[in-house]
């Protein structure tokens, strides 16, 4: 066998079933301008055309926010770009010890230890703890990211699916399991393609009665919920019952990163034990001192998470009073449906060359087959004619794919 040949032809294949399937990921080459978010450059042949962004993850545009940017630019100039090895060798500044113990302290918890980004955090963290004890079993919301399954799959653990925020069948399978074997219990906050929220006491209540470690994906509510934006387990008085909480620095924090808060001995087990902190080069100190300034404005800005809130409750309003489609969505995340991956792929196009609108359309394998969605993140920036000029463009482009 000629394996070169051979792999050639598999990957020219498999690319041909995507693009066939409308599943083929372009990537857009976008220019954010700072300053003016949620406004960015489309970079295209025949020059650039700035549009309106609907789908980004820098839910509260803080990746341009002046003290954001005065806080990176001045580590750069004092320490330069990288952080010129890992955290074991020469990679640990001043900078990232302190962004660790602002992370701990804002989860109310002991200690906190950071990643390059919240996929490795989740990867790293999961598959440590879920092979520190022989027997270990981990029950994991059907909805979970790819990158807790990622990092379930990485780890010896027996691996039980509970249907997504169905708390009855999650416990029939913990009533199910032995007694005597230790157990995870991992869920997310706000799930990301759905929108909605999951009930954290209800399953701190399960793990309690069931002797289970609980570990919680904040990602898509740090910066956004609770009375300081530590996310969803700070708004709902639940941060206390967890036991690891996980986050993002790359959504509502607006730089990049990850990490992980719990109590010491837990957080310095995944620290001397997680191939994805050991061996990967640290972040960049400029991108701590970022963090550190991102979230420090954040805790004391309540005005901009109530922004937000009312942004998403707007959007929502002027999409159910087009006659607009949406799912049923309990946060800022608006997903509207638009079955079948090139038809989805074709409305987010159209949205973009007729409309100059950039939407992101979500696809299988991140959602199932036949539930593909545009995701629609409507933050503090999107003012009410962005709003309108959105809605106007949807209710052109979605009846036209329907009859298609």
């Amino acid at each position: 066998m000629d394996t070169r040949q051979t792999l050639l032809a598999h990957c020219a294949g498999h690319l041909d079933t995507l693009r066939a399937e409308g599943r083929y990921r372009d990537f857009a080459p976008l220019e954010k301008i700072a300053g003016r978010f949620p406004v960015y450059r489309w970079h295209r042949a025949g020059g650039a055309r700035e549009i309106t962004v609907w789908s980004a993850n820098d839910y509260l545009g803080m990746g341009t926010h002046p003290a954001v940017l005065a806080a990176a630019a001045g580590a750069v100039a004092r320490m330069g770009v990288g952080a010129g090895g890992t955290r074991n060798i020469s990679g640990t500044s001043p900078l990232h010890a302190e962004l660790e113990a602002l992370l701990a302290a804002w989860n109310g918890k002991a200690a906190g230890l950071i990643f390059g980004s919240g996929y490795t955090a989740n990867q790293a963290a999961l598959s440590a703890l879920l092979a520190a004890l022989p027997g270990m079993e981990v029950f994991s919301d059907a909805m979970n990211h790819a990158s807790m399954i990622d990092g379930m799959r990485r780890s010896p653990a027996r691996r039980h699916i509970w249907r997504h925020n169905d708390l009855g069948h999650l416990e029939s399978l913990l009533a199910a399991a032995d007694p005597a074997a230790p157990k995870v219990i991992a869920f997310e906050s706000v799930y990301s393609m759905e929108g909605d929220v999951a009930p954290l006491h209800a399953i701190c209540d399960l793990a309690e009665r069931y002797g289970a470690l609980t570990y919680l994906d904040e990602v898509h509510a740090v910066g956004l919920y609770g009375p300081t934006g530590a996310g969803i387990a700070e708004r709902d008085g639940a941060a206390s019952r967890i036991d690891i909480i996980q986050g993002t620095l790359a959504k509502g924090i607006g730089v990049v990163g990850g990490y992980v808060t719990g109590e010491a001995s837990l957080v310095d087990y995944i620290r001397s034990t997680a191939g994805g902190l050991i061996f990967t080069t640290s972040m960049p100190p400029a991108t701590a001192a970022a963090a550190i300034a991102s979230i420090r404005h954040i805790q004391g800005d309540a005005a901009l998470r109530r922004r937000l809130a009312e942004r998403a409750v707007a959007l929502k309003a002027a999409l159910d009073a087009a006659g607009l489609p949406r799912l049923d969505s309990a946060s800022h995340i608006v997903p509207v449906p638009v079955p079948g991956a090139g038809r989805c792929r074709a409305v987010a196009r159209r949205l973009l060359e007729e409309f100059g609108l950039y939407v992101t359309p979500i696809n299988y394998p991140t959602v199932p087959r036949g539930t593909e969605r545009l995701r629609l993140c409507a933050t503090p920036h999107h003012d009410d004619a962005m709003i309108a000029a959105l809605v106007r463009a949807l209710g052109a482009v979605l009846p036209a794919a329907q009859a298609a």
